[in-house]
């Protein structure tokens, strides 16, 4: 497996693309905005017209797309994965998606016999770049095998989780604990800085203990900086996270935490954060609190 298609080359996309390309891999890119190509072109990707153009030229094709019905016009839709597949492709998708979503493109590739992995991930941009990502994958198990060397060449931890959907329900799940981890930091800095407690001191402090987290090692550094670029979206997570509700839903598992972490990010959406990074919800607070948290 030597020739990878890669569709959808954003925050995420792109440097995932480009560890590819280091390792020694021949990468097909497609996308709908032209501009984003030009990184990756520069390091000796081929583009292709369309999704079904890049898997007739490639063995794997990796998807990273923002949403449920980008991803099924991608594989299943005019000019799809699908109507360009031969036998034996192999389709990974790394989209946070329902994890019926994932289950019903394996099912529908299946019938053309081209296999599907989900495999989302965990980390942000500059986990990213660094090649530091964790793919956490649902599908068949000598498949996901198969794939491990490219998930190496992307990352530092790949886990299969099971089935398809496997993949997905647990990125949903990791997701719902990232927010409500990263809406209770904001709420405990605010109270501590409006305190008269220096914010930097108080991280050292709980970075230390009981209430010590990746989410806020990785979180705290740009709100003290006063650094909202977009690693990971407020919209975007606000999306996951509305994702993870119908799932709540469809199990009959009650999230009153996931509902208040996701009315936090609604807050923030109307406050023109969406484009910012998810941190951004702290201006929220902040505002309520009359303070700002920088170092």
């Amino acid at each position: 497996m030597r020739k990878i298609g890669f569709i959808g080359v954003g925050t995420m996309g792109t440097p995932m693309a480009s560890n590819l390309i280091k390792a020694g891999y021949e990468l097909v890119v497609c996308d709908r905005m032209a501009e984003k190509l030009k990184p990756l072109t520069a390091l000796g990707a081929r583009i292709a017209s369309s999704p079904a153009e890049v898997a007739r030229q490639c063995d794997v094709v990796m998807t990273m797309l923002p949403a449920d019905a980008a991803v099924k016009e991608v594989v299943l839709g005019a000019g799809g994965i699908a109507e360009g597949a031969s036998a034996g492709l192999i389709v990974i998708d790394s989209s946070t998606v329902m994890p019926a979503t994932s289950k019903q493109l394996a099912a529908e590739l299946a019938k053309i016999n081209v296999a599907m992995l989900d495999a989302p991930v965990t980390g942000s941009e500059p986990q990213a770049i660094e090649g530091k990502l964790t793919f956490i994958v649902g599908g068949d198990k000598e498949i996901y095998g198969k794939c491990v060397p490219l998930f190496e060449a992307m990352g530092k931890t790949t886990f299969h989780m099971g089935p398809n959907g496997a993949g997905s329900y647990t990125k949903l799940a990791n997701n719902t604990i990232s927010a409500i981890t990263l809406v209770a930091f904001a709420e405990g800095v605010v109270l501590a800085t409006k305190a008269g407690i220096d914010p930097k001191l108080f991280v050292d402090v709980i970075s230390i203990g009981g209430a010590r987290s990746g989410q806020i090692a990785n979180k705290a550094p740009k709100i003290l900086n006063r650094d909202f670029h977009p690693n990971f979206a407020t919209a975007l997570m606000y999306k996951d996270l509305g994702l993870a509700g119908e799932v709540a839903r469809e199990l009959n598992v009650p999230t009153p935490a996931l509902a208040i972490a996701r009315e936090m990010l609604n807050m923030a959406l109307a406050k023109g954060y969406g484009a910012e990074d998810v941190c951004s919800v702290i201006k929220c607070y902040e505002e309520w609190a009359h303070i700002e948290v920088h170092k």
